[in-house]
């Protein structure tokens, strides 16, 4: 057997390994997140895909993304069961395993076409990292707009990677996260085994660096990426915010009277009257009607932008022309909704169900909970308040990566993160999403200010940390001078091109290595 093809551990231990790191790549991120623990398992998952077979490749990283999502979805199950947490995460682990053989290839091919130092420490580590940045982004966006949840970098949120977020944006740091883990896997590996990989003559007299160079080699690599700076962020104005939790009974299945939403925000909001603020800020699920149809809600909706003498950004289920929206709405006092924003992300199988009439067969009575089917929008993602421009998003929207990107692009001073997170109890689920709102301020340079139903309302920073946050399943309100800022980010201006960059290059890289291999050499 050719010793570029054989495993590191055999395949029942690479099982093993694959159902062990799950947990230890969840660890990393919010609620618990000690990052270095997600690092711990991308080293797993790729010492475990290291020679394996095409059928040994699949199983492994099919088996480490069931690990993986089971642990960090698991709050999926608190609102619908288990059925739908199953079937994400049987989709999500389809993705990881195509990626890890992606991967298991690369380790089998990359090294035979590019023989040498180079080829083995910085050319393989930088393929393996892009095939799977790959994989999460193809996961990201298919099918029905993808689920962006899981991605490594999220889990860097505050590790030495974080000053990145400003230049290269989550999936950037996906990349050089996996890169340094699996530079380092190299470096050990070529001093266990020198020549393990290599069977051509060429290879085998190819000098090999010692313990030193090797480690020289990963400091410097590591260096050069913790030495790039944070782009810097001008402050160039404040906005005196009041952000309101209602802790009302806001999730699809509590038990409610009407008007009860409205009156748990008003409640939270009636100790504010008085005081002087910009604008309000309401959560997604904290109203029970809309103010464009509803004559009381839209005077309650009057009156509290009346008593705090500023402008209502607020939310509301709203229809017109037969569709159905989630809605964010701007309401200034005896004026009404002088702005909108529809929900351009809606959560597939949560509020809409693409293509029912071929899914509902498989499930028909979680299917038919489904009742209102959300259209995505079409509305930009900005407001006026008051000479300021405002970026909205509501809840799903804040993992897409474009959208965030294009209220930075209208020119957004600040981010206001609404939604109703009532449904997912005390679980991870608030955890996970306050930390991308962390890491959109880091990228877009932008103050961001999540407010929810529920928990967790906090105002994040542009470099990503929380200057306040009110207590879980708490009604209160907090009033914050939030920073503004003009500035244009590397990360704004470039968006997802790194990512298809080092993706194609990847994918590039290892096509080049299947064709310049003898077919005998490309058997698995």
């Amino acid at each position: 057997m050719p010793a570029s093809t054989r495993a590191i551990v055999p395949q029942w231990a690479a099982i093993v390994l694959a159902v062990a790191a799950g947990p230890v790549l969840d660890a990393g991120f919010a609620d618990r997140g000690i990052w270095p623990l997600t690092v711990l398992g991308i080293a797993v998952i790729l010492v475990s895909l290291i020679g394996r077979t095409v059928f040994g490749a699949l199983i492994v990283g099919f088996v480490a993304g069931c690990s993986f999502y089971l642990t960090h979805i698991s709050w999926v199950s608190l609102f619908l069961g288990a059925l739908p947490m199953w079937a994400l995460t049987v989709l999500e682990s389809l993705f990881f395993a195509v990626g890890a053989l992606a991967i298991t290839l690369a380790y089998r091919w990359i090294p035979r076409a590019w023989p040498g130092t180079a080829g083995r420490l910085l050319l393989l580590p930088a393929v393996v990292a892009g095939l799977w940045t790959a994989r999460e982004a193809w996961a990201s966006v298919w099918p029905y707009g993808g689920f962006a949840w899981g991605r490594v970098g999220i889990s860097q949120v505050d590790g030495p990677l974080r000053q990145l977020f400003s230049w290269i944006g989550i999936s950037g740091v996906s990349f050089v996260t996996v890169l340094l883990v699996a530079i380092g896997i190299e470096c050990v590996r070529a001093r266990i085994a020198p020549h393990a990989g290599f069977d051509s003559p060429a290879v085998r007299g190819a000098p090999i660096p010692d313990g030193l160079q090797r480690a020289a080699l990963v400091a410097l690599v590591a260096s050069l990426v913790l030495l790039i700076p944070a782009w810097p962020v001008p402050i160039d104005g404040v906005m005196r915010v009041a952000v309101v939790q209602g802790n009302g009974k806001a999730g699809y299945f509590d038990t409610r009277n009407e008007g009860d939403l409205l009156r748990a925000q008003v409640d939270a909001t009636a100790p504010l009257f008085g005081q002087t603020v910009d604008v309000v800020l309401w959560p997604e699920g904290s109203t029970d009607r809309s103010p464009l149809t509803d004559p009381y809600t839209a005077t309650v909706f009057d009156s509290v932008s009346r008593q705090l003498h500023a402008p209502l950004v607020g939310w509301a289920i709203t229809e017109r022309l037969g569709q159905t929206y989630n809605t964010e709405l701007l309401w200034k006092p005896d004026e009404g909704v002088v702005d909108y924003y529809d929900k351009k992300h809606p959560v597939p199988f949560g509020e809409y169900v693409p293509d029912r009439s071929f899914w509902e067969p498989f499930a028909p009575d979680l299917i038919g909970l489904i009742g209102r089917e959300y259209t995505p929008g079409s509305t930009d993602m900005v407001f006026d308040v008051n000479g300021t421009t405002v970026g909205v998003n509501i809840c799903f929207d804040i993992v897409d990566d474009q959208l965030l990107r294009e209220s930075a692009q209208e020119g957004a001073r600040v981010i206001f993160a609404s939604s109703n997170n009532a449904d997912f109890g005390r679980t991870d689920e608030s955890a996970q999403q306050l930390a991308i709102a962390r890491i959109r301020a880091m990228e877009l340079g932008r103050s961001v200010v999540n407010v929810s139903t529920v928990g967790l309302t906090a105002v994040i920073a542009s470099n990503g940390f929380v200057t306040r946050q009110l207590p879980w399943f708490e009604a209160g309100s907090l009033v914050e001078d939030v920073p503004l800022s003009s500035v244009v980010t590397p990360y704004t201006v470039l968006g997802r091109q790194f990512e298809w960059l080092v993706s194609g290059l990847a994918l590039a890289a290892l096509a080049i290595a299947a064709l310049t291999l003898p077919p005998r050499r490309k058997d698995a």
